[in-house]
C-alpha cells in the first residue's frame, strides 16, 4: 500500500534552517507529482509547495517563496523540504502528499517548532 512517512521535524530558533524528508513507497514514486502542506493549531491544513514527477514544475506558496526549497531524489523514492529563515509562524505539523488512482495519501506528519 501506499506510504509516506515524514521526518526531519524539531525545534528551531528563528532565522535557522532544518530540512524535512518525505520516504515514499507503495507506489512508482518516479511517476507522481509530490506535495508539502502544513497545519498549524487551530487552522486549516494550507499548501506549503508541489514538485512535478520530473521537478520540471514548483511551485511555493507566498508565505515560503525565496525561504523554502523543495526537491526530490526519484533514486532513493525521497521527497525533500530545505526550509531556511524559519520564522514563529511557520509553526506547524508538515505533511507529504501525493495522488495515486484518484485517491489522496498523507503521512503522519512531522512537527516543526520555530521559538526562541
Amino acid at each position: 500500500q501506499v506510504t509516506l512517512v515524514e521526518s526531519g521535524g524539531g525545534l528551531v530558533q528563528p532565522g535557522r534552517s532544518l530540512r524535512l524528508s518525505c520516504t515514499a513507497s507503495g507506489f512508482t514514486f518516479g511517476d507522481r507529482g509530490m506535495n508539502w502542506y502544513r497545519q498549524s493549531p487551530g487552522k486549516e491544513r494550507e499548501f506549503v509547495t508541489s514538485i512535478a514527477y520530473n521537478s520540471g514544475n514548483i511551485h511555493y506558496a507566498n508565505s515560503v517563496k525565496g525561504r523554502f526549497t523543495v526537491s526530490r531524489d526519484n533514486a532513493k523514492n525521497t521527497l525533500y523540504l530545505q526550509m531556511n529563515s524559519l520564522k514563529p509562524e511557520d509553526t506547524a505539523v508538515y505533511y507529504c502528499n501525493t495522488w495515486v488512482g484518484g485517491t489522496a495519501y498523507w503521512g503522519r506528519g512531522t512537527q516543526v517548532t520555530v521559538s526562541s
